[in-house]
């Protein structure tokens, strides 16, 4: 086997040194490099402090930067920092060494004193995000307003920092890299005004690659490269137009006309018809690019109360509920041709992030409809166990969709009969979250970032405040205790080993992963999107064509 592999290399070295193998076709740029793509709804927030939707982090992601980013395998690399963190030896206090050479795009330099004048900025706004900050010793008085600076931050010099946390928490490098920790320009903000810098293109400053040139409010936003910036090339790009657009259909005859490069940047959607033809259209489906999104959807049970309390006392009954289920039957009625979703097989946390178990890892979603109602009706041999039974949910077309689907299954696979309760979108995540007062539900959670913490201390560690569940296991605990404590990849086991636990208790009836959808002319090159992101700009090019 060794003789084998030896004169495969040897092959393949001599076909790679070839002089008589061609090399590829050298790309040529059009003359006009002008990126251009529709968002449905205006960016929300300018300001890094209150950004909270998905559109405006992928677009001000390319106008801002921080000590790190995400390249586009969403791997962590340093942006404004030079290398990772000194750690103490208690693994609270975090050292951050930047770049001596960083300047905002109006020429400022950038030094510790700007990231800490940003980061207690951001702590005391309380955005959406502003939570995120909660480790940092002396959280809790900002948050209350009983202090404006988190005492956790301090300078060493003009180009090191560092941050004391309240507890050991080894995603802390992973969040350090997220917008509510992108640099503000504070003599900007002195001048201009904290309300209203944001505002008007001149003040906008960042020290991200790109900067806002034009802007007309709930009509389009456009941008070019920095001049000479700091960090390298910036691309091919001279110009990015983007157009808020809510048409859809207005959207798709602009693209397929060549006024848009692309759709899909700020994770739009498109519309189900849309996503058919192009999947359908041989000639048009090479346009069509898919990606994971992130998110996960499945039904949730109360584990505390109803007929699915207890974990071992409802288990077979929730696990018969998820394995009656078809995924690829429901997929296929409700994902747009495999467009904007696919089965859920995997565990909680989605495809393309960290402590993803890997497909078909989840036992329960494994369609046997004999075996359900047989584990089902010794569970439950007079159905008083489920009588009148509901699932509710949010209102919104999607989650009436899945009732729909889900009763129908239930009833043919385990011959229960399930009623649909639809509730307005407040009033349901209030009881939901808060009060654990619904039997089964509607769940799901969109990743805020990659790393598994994210999904765990929100969702399933006993008290957290989005689950639904009511879940409580010391046993889970003390591996996501542990898990946060350390650094990813040490941490990787435990969180892996948490979600497996999550699928032996049958906890959750996984449903559907989402999907991105893009559709990119063939000459677009450098677009996309992975797990979280859009593709930044610096890689986007436009072949001639």
């Amino acid at each position: 086997m060794r003789l084998l592999g030896a004169a495969f290399a040897a092959l393949l070295l001599v076909a790679v040194c070839n002089p008589g193998t061609p090399p590829p076709p050298a790309e040529v740029l059009a003359a006009d490099q002008t990126l251009s793509f529709p968002i449905a709804k205006d960016v929300a927030d300018l300001d890094p402090a209150q950004i909270s939707t998905p559109t405006d982090v992928d677009i001000f992601r390319n106008v801002f930067s921080g000590l790190y980013k995400f390249d586009q395998s969403l791997h962590e690399v340093p942006d404004i920092a030079v290398g990772p963190a000194d750690l103490s030896a208690d693994g609270l206090i975090y050292t951050f060494h930047i770049r001596h050479d960083a300047v905002f795009s109006n020429g400022d330099p950038i030094t510790a004193d700007d990231f800490i004048y940003s980061w207690n900025r951001a702590a005391a706004k309380q955005g959406d995000f502003a939570g995120l900050f909660s480790v940092v010793a002396g959280y809790n008085a900002v948050a209350s307003g009983r202090a404006s600076t988190l005492s956790g931050l301090a300078k060493v010099d003009d180009y090191t920092f560092t941050s004391t946390l309240s507890k050991r928490a080894g995603y802390w490098t992973t969040l350090v890299g997220l917008w509510p920790f992108w640099v503000v320009d504070r003599k900007v903000i002195a001048s201009a005004g904290d309300a209203t810098w944001f505002t008007r293109p001149e003040t906008l400053i960042g020290s991200g690659p790109f900067r806002l040139t034009a802007r007309a409010a709930g009509q389009s936003l456009d941008f070019e490269p920095v001049p000479a910036w700091y960090g390298g090339k910036t691309g091919s790009l001279h110009r990015i137009h983007i157009d808020v657009l809510p048409d859809q259909p207005a959207q798709i005859t602009r693209y397929e006309a060549g006024a848009y490069s692309l759709i899909g940047y700020g994770r739009q959607s498109l519309a189900p018809a849309a996503a058919v033809r192009y999947v359908s259209d041989a000639k048009l489906s090479s346009e069509l690019s898919l990606v994971p999104a992130g998110f996960t959807y499945w039904v949730g049970f109360n584990i505390k109360t109803g007929p699915f309390a207890g974990i071992e006392a409802g288990r077979a009954g929730r696990h018969a509920f998820s394995a009656a289920i078809d995924r690829k039957a429901l997929a296929d009625a409700l994902c747009s041709q495999g467009t904007s979703c696919t089965p859920a097989t995997g565990g909680l946390i989605s495809k393309g992030l960290v402590a993803y178990l890997g497909d078909g890892q989840d036992p329960a979603t494994k369609f046997d409809a004999a075996a359900a109602k047989a584990e089902y009706q010794a569970w439950d041999p007079t159905g008083a166990k489920v009588k009148n039974l509901v699932y509710t949910y949010d209102t919104d077309a999607f989650n009436k969709a899945v009732c729909a689907n889900l009763q129908l299954q239930w009833q043919k696979n385990l011959g229960v009969n399930v009623g649909c309760v639809e509730v307005d979108r407040l009033n349901f995540l209030n009881n939901r979250n808060s009060r654990c007062m619904y039997t089964t539900f509607r769940q799901g959670w969109s990743a805020d970032y990659n790393h598994p913490q994210d999904w765990f201390d929100y969702l399933f560690v006993s008290g957290a405040s989005s689950g639904g569940s009511c879940y409580s296991n010391p046993a889970l605990d003390s591996l996501v205790a542990n898990a946060n404590a350390r650094p990813l990849p040490l941490a990787d086991v435990d969180y892996r080993t948490a979600g497996q636990l999550l699928l032996n208790d049958s906890i959750m009836a996984a449903l559907v992963y989402g999907q991105q959808e893009y559709l990119v002319h063939s000459y677009v090159k450098g677009v996309g999107g992975n797990a979280l992101y859009d593709f930044d700009w610096r890689q986007a090019r436009i072949l001639k064509h």
